[in-house]
């Protein structure tokens, strides 16, 4: 069977060509930008990547077309794959009919830390000998790929809230039917297709729907969102996790969230030391702990696992450290993302200065769906730059201006990296947020900096 995969060099849709080659299947795909990573590793898979959207991608027609959300009417590989009647699927469903079914399957869900909490019960997982299959939106840096089918019968997915395709609407995790589920937290997010809070917990519902009697619901205790989804329905067994809260709970030795002790129903777990950072870190370890336990693993003999957890990329990845300035990259999307980041470096470093290089590059960012959000979200900053492109249709000097003479605003990378240069001193932490390519700006402010 030969699959055409729209939009193939997307994390999610690079993993679907992935688990669709380790099937034996010929794979091929088209994407407006092909370039590094995924190009390189979708390459090494021995898969034909094709630049832009030209209809002649599609002929001879493939036995199926695999349509990523990235794609749009109007896109010509679109109309021509409807014009021609050729039998297409979105990779959500194409995944949950193909990979999933039959599986057991662990979903993680939220507005925050899916990649992050997805790596690490994957991880987890695989220290206990189950070896599992897994999707992820990122590079878990134990195993190095982003998708892999396994040899276990379990299978660790990344799931989205985000809709599934221009001709399904619903968002991607109805798809996967997961028999265990991680409700990480919700708040409001993706402006561009979501009015509301309500149209979100709308979407969680439906997935909470499709976790069976025998299954697990894994939920944060704190989340006052969830609480409202679950008072919606809900048909399965729960499980909450917290901070000093929640049937699994964490009690921190460190102020930074590097060291906790791990109780369950009151009852001692033991002690967890690793390399993260933020309390937002230690709840995604409690969620990954507390669904790798309804998996059948002893959660006693998970604890050393952390110590040897190698966090996904551009997840505060260090990128270098120049004069005793530290560098890092971040995946940051949303206010309250860039908070408990920055809390976590803020309790781990002291009284050191952190620096932060800000782009607004999700669409509800872009929308200035979260502008009054983000100045108090950059309270533990000394120093905020903010990248104002031209085309950024709100004015970003609403957000400076609540710094209170912390932050200024540049129209471009290069004036970011140079402002950057001019501020930086030994033991300062320079943090680079955005969730788009930034321009390679970490990686060209390190080498700016050792040039210097």
């Amino acid at each position: 069977m030969r699959l055409h995969i729209l939009g193939i060099c997307g994390t999610f849709m690079g993993g679907v060509a992935a688990l669709a080659r380790e099937l034996g299947l010929d794979v091929e795909g088209s994407d407006a930008n092909v370039y590094p990573p995924m190009s390189t590793q979708l390459q090494a898979l021995g898969i034909e990547l094709m630049q832009g959207y030209a209809v002649e991608h599609l002929q001879p027609s493939p036995d199926r077309v695999v349509v990523g959300n990235a794609m749009v009417r109007g896109n010509p590989s679109v109309e021509y794959m409807l014009d021609a009647q050729l039998r297409y699927v979105s990779g959500p469903q194409w995944l949950g009919e193909t990979v999933l079914d039959g599986r057991e399957v662990l979903a993680v869900a939220g507005t925050h830390g899916k990649t992050t909490t997805t790596s690490l019960l994957a991880h987890l997982l695989e220290s206990a000998g189950l070896a599992p299959g897994f999707l992820i939106g990122g590079v878990p840096g134990n195993f190095g790929m982003s998708a892999r089918l396994g040899a276990g019968r379990h299978f660790v997915i990344e799931a989205d809230e985000y809709d599934t395709a221009f001709f399904d609407k619903r968002s991607k995790f109805v798809h996967y039917r997961p028999r265990i589920a991680i409700l990480n937290n919700l708040e409001y997010d993706h402006a561009d297709i979501f009015p509301d809070v309500a149209a979100i917990q709308r979407q969680f519902h439906h997935l909470v729907r499709t976790v069976p009697g025998n299954g697990r619901l894994i939920v944060n205790a704190d989340d006052p969102y969830l609480a409202q989804v679950l008072a919606m329905g809900c048909w399965t067994p729960v499980e909450t996790f917290g901070i000093g809260s929640g049937d699994w709970q964490a009690t921190l030795i460190h102020s930074d969230g590097s060291a906790f002790v791990v109780h369950r129903h009151g009852e001692l777990i033991g002690e967890v030391r690793w390399s993260l950072l933020g309390r937002h870190s230690v709840m995604n370890a409690l969620a990954a702990l507390a669904a790798a336990a309804a998996a059948g693993a002893d959660p006693r003999a998970l604890l050393a696992a952390f110590g040897t957890f190698e966090s996904v990329k551009r997840r505060m990845e260090l990128v270098g450290e120049v004069n005793g300035v530290r560098v890092f990259d971040d995946f940051a999307h949303h206010p309250t993302a860039i908070a408990t980041t920055l809390a976590g470096l803020r309790a781990s470093v002291g009284k050191a200065r952190i620096l932060v290089a800000l782009e607004p590059r999700s669409n509800s960012m872009r929308q200035g769906a979260h502008a009054d959000a983000l100045a108090p979200s950059m309270i533990d900053a000394d120093a905020v730059v903010f990248l104002q492109r031209p085309e950024l249709p709100w004015d970003a000097s609403r957000v400076t201006g609540a710094l209170g003479g912390r932050g200024r605003t540049v129209p471009s990378v290069e004036a970011l990296i140079d402002t950057l240069c001019r501020q930086a001193q030994p033991g300062d932490q320079v943090v680079f947020m955005s969730n788009g390519g930034f321009e390679a700006a970490p990686r060209r402010f390190v080498e700016r900096l050792r040039g210097h």
